[in-house]
């Protein structure tokens, strides 16, 4: 019974480990301030779309908006190199729709996780298992095997972060909207490559300090019993 309560922890583990995986990447993407206009900054993205920063930050707060469903469409007017226009054209505009559908769907995969937690905690509680005891050892060798294979695949991409970069496009894109020509959509020049490795990074950097705060927890309260 033992082996099924720490299989449940594990399986249990899992399920967090995903959610705090998609939780890093909308903490980096929605919750970090400033950090569109630092990294437009950096990259002198506004020279390269030909717009002002504060028209520039406008479209970019539609553009997120949108990709959590909370605008219907994407033509977002705006100014650039002085005249009105739509920032979007229809080709980037169909590309965001997919692109949409990812983000949506990784919502709704946090949620079943957050769900898969929860059956998991109930099934243990029914088996009547010793919390204190399973849960700290069963999150440590999860999380442990999950970081460490999340480790190994970000290492594989630093790789070569342009390979792997089409790589996941062509596992979740089934056509070629995602290319895109600097000379006649905006989209691309306002997320250069570099923006990708930046943003990557801090994900990366964000999931890591979650995970190593939820092992450090874990081994403290090991160590406690033990003591005890």
């Amino acid at each position: 019974m033992k082996c099924i309560h720490y299989a449940l922890g594990i399986l249990m583990t899992f399920f967090l480990m995903i959610a705090l995986l998609l939780t890093s990447v909308e903490a980096v993407t929605y919750w970090t301030p400033g950090y569109y206009e630092k990294e437009y900054t950096k990259y002198n993205v506004t020279a390269a779309v030909r717009m002002e920063m504060s028209d520039l930050l406008d479209v970019t707060d539609e553009m997120m908006a949108y990709l959590r469903g909370r605008r219907a469409d994407l033509h977002v007017p705006t100014v650039v190199d002085g005249q009105p226009r739509e920032f979007f054209n229809e080709r980037e505009i169909a590309h965001m729709e997919d692109v949409r559908g990812l983000f949506i769907g990784g919502l709704r995969l946090r949620l079943l996780c957050l769900a898969g937690i929860a059956v998991c905690l109930a099934v243990m509680a029914a088996l009547k298992a010793d919390f204190r005891r399973v849960l700290p050892r069963a999150v440590l060798t999860g999380a442990g095997l999950f970081f460490a294979a999340v480790c190994i695949l970000a290492a594989v991409i630093a790789s070569d972060f342009s390979r792997y970069f089409i790589v996941f496009h062509h596992i979740f894109f089934n056509n070629d909207l995602w290319i895109l020509n600097p000379a006649t959509d905006l989209l691309i020049n306002i997320v250069p490559e570099p923006f990708f490795l930046d943003t990557a990074a801090r994900i990366g950097l964000t999931y890591g300090v979650s995970i190593v705060i939820i092992l450090l927890v874990c081994l403290g309260l090991i160590l406690r019993r033990r003591t005890k």
